[in-house]
């Protein structure tokens, strides 16, 4: 049975990993360029149409995330965007080295990222 205390945590922590990819997302649009060329190193079809639909959900999903509005499906669209931006970005295993170090922290990272995001959908439910 949920308290004042956990409402509390919750609208906190949603407002946090809300409010952070929201400003990830501001950021990012002055970098459409520069993610576009990754995603299309990356062999993505349609690399900057996707890094504007990427931003776009970060920016979107994380203010709505960040301020309460429809949480469930805010948090699943910034587990999709996590997941996909993992699986696109971070693939360790095609490097080696410092540079595969590297990456597989982004991946650990974000398998953090993405079950906050299932969490948040699950207490929102």
């Amino acid at each position: 049975m949920p308290t004042e205390l956990t409402s509390l945590t919750i609208i906190v922590a949603r407002g946090l990993l809300g409010g952070a990819f929201l400003i990830a997302g501001l950021r990012n649009a002055r970098s459409i360029p520069a993610l576009t060329a990754v995603l299309d190193a990356q062999g993505v079809p349609f690399a900057r149409v996707c890094a504007i639909i990427g931003v776009g959900t970060q920016i979107v999903c994380g203010a709505a995330l960040a301020t309460g509005l429809l949480v469930p499906y805010a948090a699943a669209g910034l587990a999709l965007f996590v997941l996909l931006a993992t699986l696109i970005v971070h693939r360790y295993w095609t490097y080696e080295g410092d540079e595969r170090f590297a990456h597989v922290n982004a991946f650990i990272s974000n398998t953090a990222l993405f079950g906050a995001f299932v969490l948040a959908m699950g207490t929102a439910l």
